[in-house]
């Protein structure tokens, strides 16, 4: 969901894929990501050892960061900096309007379905999925490859760009 106070935009996690019982939520700034005037909010669980917090969401913009990753959190409630990674991999998958005739949501939310992963909406355009084993992901690049080859649809790994 993302909502637009004075000017800034909130992206949050309706859904997150490790809800638990204990959660804690954290910002990211991601004007460092190039989205100015941007925030997402993270579902964090805090670690016993340590003092960190690992991510229970599947980051929708935030660069550099994927479900189960361990974070600090600052005082201000922010993400200031990524203490260790998870082995796993996000890929986010954005859906252009106007939709084509041939629309690929459908089997890839199958795909996705079929091959174990969890994933998280945004809206019904952009969704982004975690990968905990790349060798599992090749029905799920499939669903979409006509989509992506059209132009009607866009993809990213989310450790393209470091956590900043």
């Amino acid at each position: 969901m993302q909502v637009t106070i004075d000017g800034v935009t909130y992206v949050s996690h309706e859904d997150p894929a490790w809800r638990c019982e204990q959660n804690y939520m954290a910002m990211v700034d991601l004007a460092p990501f190039d989205l100015g005037g941007m925030f997402e909010q993270l579902w964090l669980r805090e670690l016993d050892e340590g003092g960190g917090y690992e991510v229970c969401c599947i980051p929708f913009y935030a660069y550099g960061l994927a479900l189960g990753d361990v974070v600090r959190r600052s005082g201000a409630d922010t993400v200031d900096s990524l203490i260790s990674k998870s082995g796993r991999r996000a890929l986010r998958v954005f859906f252009a309007e106007p939709r084509p005739s041939v629309d690929s949501r459908s089997v890839l939310r199958g795909a996705v379905e079929s091959a174990g992963l969890l994933s998280e909406w945004n809206g019904d355009r952009h969704v982004a999925i975690d990968v905990p084993d790349i060798s599992v992901m090749q029905p799920v690049f499939d669903s979409v490859q006509g989509e992506i080859e059209n132009g009607s649809a866009f993809w990213e790994w989310s450790d393209s760009k470091n956590f900043r």
